[in-house]
């Protein structure tokens, strides 16, 4: 599922979603399938929040296209348990990878230059893993 928005200005998941919604999207990447009940439960032990606006939240989230909804049993025994449509490393690795190849695409030759900017600060594996890769590109 492709994020629409990004926030330049945030960290980490904030950049893809507002606060409470990385909120109830750790919940349900930890604990893989919960009602709107539960995930209140469990925001609500960390910070006190409105069982509405968790409502709310999980709801938007599963029209974005973020959770999935299964419903079990009838009546007043009717249970809706929503879960993700992706485990979070999915997310981050399809995020990020939309978010690069746009940038590419768009400012190539920019892009390039300040991740090569950046590598004096970069992990030495990282540096390792792309020696390696641009080795495999270059025998092709």
């Amino acid at each position: 599922m492709r994020v629409k928005k990004i926030n330049m200005s945030e960290e980490g998941l904030n950049r893809f979603f507002g606060s409470l919604e990385v909120k109830v999207m750790n919940t349900l990447w930890d604990k893989e399938k919960l009602t709107i009940k539960q995930t209140h439960q469990i925001l609500n032990n960390e910070d006190p929040i409105s069982i509405n606006a968790v409502m709310t939240v999980m709801i938007r989230l599963s029209e974005k296209g973020h959770l999935r909804k299964e419903s079990t049993g009838g009546g007043r025994n009717r249970l809706t348990f929503f879960y993700p449509v992706q485990t979070k490393e999915q997310f981050i690795i399809e995020e990020t990878r939309a978010v690069t190849n746009g940038l590419i695409e768009d400012f190539g030759s920019l892009v390039v230059n300040h991740f090569i900017d950046h590598l004096d600060d970069a992990d030495p594996e990282l540096i390792e893993m792309l020696e390696k890769r641009i080795n495999e590109i270059k025998q092709k």
